[in-house]
């Protein structure tokens, strides 16, 4: 049957299962009433009844084979108007009504056309369907059989038109929901490339920054210009986004500021001297200043250890409380602070990051750069 809707639609798959079915179900409904048809014929006319049966059954084989194949529409098309010809021509209607055999077979005909066949096949056939009925019944008494093949065809037809358009509507729902559900993605995409890119400016602008602050005066206006350059050819893509600046600073000198700023006491513990790239130092400002304000918050006390020392060519950065402790499996998901600052960002950066802690116990975050 033809169809405007595209593969994989609600309307194409209605219209595929309509064929498919429609037919088989015609040849196997015939094929049952023309069993019990057979019981009621006489027995002088059982040659007859036999040979009808088996137009009968030849044409559910074609029907079923319909379903299969839309090559063996046209066959099983004549099939269905020959058995009824056949069966309605044959039997005896008596004071204008038909045997049940020829109505139900007429009807039922009818009825499966208006399902697998578009209008402009299904609707001569029809009239065709009614022109036997008008020619083996008594023209005056033929009106009620008549009436009753109109009003069935019609039924099935309206039946058929209703739930094709409620296929329709499911469609234009379909591409609806899909349509937003594109611009929910695209709009998030497109959030979360903004958002990347901001805080791309953010680190590659912080990262210089402390580069310079590392530095102090000893930083030439030339490098600085560099610097600038290189950050500006991230930001655009040039550089293939990589967000990482060559010259190394002094961890000990940018962690110095973070300790001098901590409301805490914090002792001490590193090695003169440990250089890192400035974009790895950067992070590892950010990730001891999230530590130590956790302390400030949740240990319950106002002193902690800052350890920096180098392990067989890895750097380590280590923050201990002796506090009230806690879980940390039982955080809940929307607490990104250690989670988010400390650990996320040592994984974007090429390390790693372990919390240890438990109740009573105190709280020890270790951060490796770069990660085992």
């Amino acid at each position: 049957m033809p169809s405007s809707s595209g593969p994989g639609s609600a309307e194409a798959e209605f219209l595929a299962s309509a064929r498919r079915y429609a037919a088989p179900l015609r040849g196997l409904g015939l094929l049952l009433i023309s069993a019990f048809g057979l019981l009621a014929v006489p027995g002088d006319a059982l040659p007859l009844g036999f040979a009808l049966f088996g137009l009968v059954v030849v044409g559910a084989v074609v029907d079923c084979w319909a379903g299969f194949s839309e090559r063996a529409a046209p066959l099983a098309l004549t099939f269905a108007v020959a058995r009824v010809a056949a069966i309605c021509v044959t039997q005896e209607w008596t004071g204008g009504q038909p045997n049940r055999w020829a109505l139900n077979t007429m009807t039922t005909t009818a009825i499966t056309l208006q399902w697998d066949s578009p209008p402009k096949v299904s609707l001569p056939v029809t009239a065709g369907l009614l022109a036997v009925n008008f020619a083996v019944v008594d023209v005056g008494e033929e009106s009620a059989v008549g009436l009753r093949l109109v009003v069935e065809c019609v039924m099935a037809r309206l039946a058929f038109m209703l739930l094709r358009q409620a296929s329709r509507r499911v469609d234009v729902l379909r591409a609806r929901e899909a349509a937003l559900t594109r611009a929910e993605a695209v709009a998030v995409a497109r959030h979360s490339q903004e958002r990347e890119f901001l805080a791309l400016l953010h680190d590659t602008a912080s990262a210089t920054f402390l580069l310079v602050a590392a530095h102090g005066q000893n930083t030439h206006p030339a490098q600085v210009a560099e610097y600038a350059r290189h950050d500006l050819a991230v930001l655009t893509g040039a550089t293939g986004g990589q967000n990482s600046h060559d010259s190394r600073v002094n961890l000990n000198a940018a962690l110095r500021s973070v300790v001098d700023r901590s409301p805490l006491s914090v002792d001490v513990h590193w090695q003169e001297g440990t250089p890192v790239p400035a974009s790895v130092a950067l992070v590892l400002v950010r990730a001891v200043r999230e530590a130590l304000a956790n302390v400030e918050r949740h240990a319950g006390v106002r002193n902690a250890t800052l350890s920096i020392h180098v392990e067989e060519d890895r750097v380590v950065v280590a923050v201990d409380d002796a506090g009230v402790g806690f879980c940390p499996g039982e955080v809940p998901p929307s607490r990104r602070g250690i989670r988010g600052s400390v650990v996320e960002r040592m994984t974007a950066a090429g390390g790693s990051a372990i919390v240890t802690s438990r109740p009573g116990a105190g709280t020890s975050v270790r951060m490796v750069w770069p990660g085992g």
